[in-house]
């Protein structure tokens, strides 16, 4: 089944790390891939272009089904394969909600993120403000909080909805993964790099993880004076 599946995807970027990490969690390895860089553009070749008219990755592509956005991907894989893996969605209702919710919280953790790790690369010099700066990091620096008190609420040892590792789990550990890799002060989020160290090399996710991150382990330090 596996070899009728095709993704293009970048090394580190959160979107396809969590549609490889599904995949894995669904037992589908051999699917076909292509990896492509961003630093020599490769992501907006017409072979993607082709599938994605937003010519982005991951694209996503199993049998004549073409998926383009990574949540839609790793739900399409869950309802696709069901009972084959792990169970990335509970039935019940009440939990099922829960991993909803913190799936797609994980759109605000990961641009706020964005905004103050790579300020500069999304801002024209002369646009640039501290003050603008600032505010990034104070709201960057309250939704952490915010991460940090659930995991609390949940118990030490728990996953981001509960007992069970859930589709919530595979969209946003590659964002949290950014945080040490850019040497954010861990006092500022010491629940969620807990998390962190309790995944870290759980099997779908060493199997998934960014091959440029394997050869140099050690990343920029933008997020070092959050």
């Amino acid at each position: 089944m596996a070899q009728s599946m095709l993704l293009y995807w970048s090394s580190g970027s959160p979107p396809c790390w969590r549609v490889m990490i599904a995949l894995e969690e669904k037992q589908l390895q051999g699917y076909k891939h292509k990896h492509l860089s961003f630093d020599k553009n490769e992501h907006k070749c017409e072979e993607v272009k082709a599938l994605n008219p937003r010519v982005q990755v991951p694209t996503f592509k199993h049998g004549d089904i073409v998926v383009n956005e990574s949540f839609a991907a790793c739900l399409y894989l869950e309802s696709a394969f069901k009972s084959q893996g792990t169970r990335l969605i509970p039935d019940d209702p009440a939990e099922q909600a829960l991993v909803y919710q913190r799936m797609f919280e994980t759109n605000n953790l990961q641009q706020k993120m964005y905004d103050v790790a790579f300020y500069e690369w999304y801002v024209p010099e002369g646009e640039r403000h501290e003050s603008a700066l600032k505010r990034n990091k104070e709201s960057l620096i309250a939704e952490l909080k915010l991460w940090d008190g659930y995991l609390e609420e949940m118990g030490k040892g728990s996953y981001l909805a509960g007992k069970n590792f859930t589709m919530a789990d595979v969209v946003c550990f590659p964002v949290i993964a950014f945080f040490p890799r850019l040497h954010c002060p861990p006092e500022r989020c010491p629940r969620l790099m807990e998390y962190y160290k309790m995944l870290k090399d759980r099997p779908s996710i060493k199997a998934s993880w960014p091959p440029h991150w394997l050869e140099k382990p050690e990343g920029q330090d933008m997020l070092k004076n959050l």
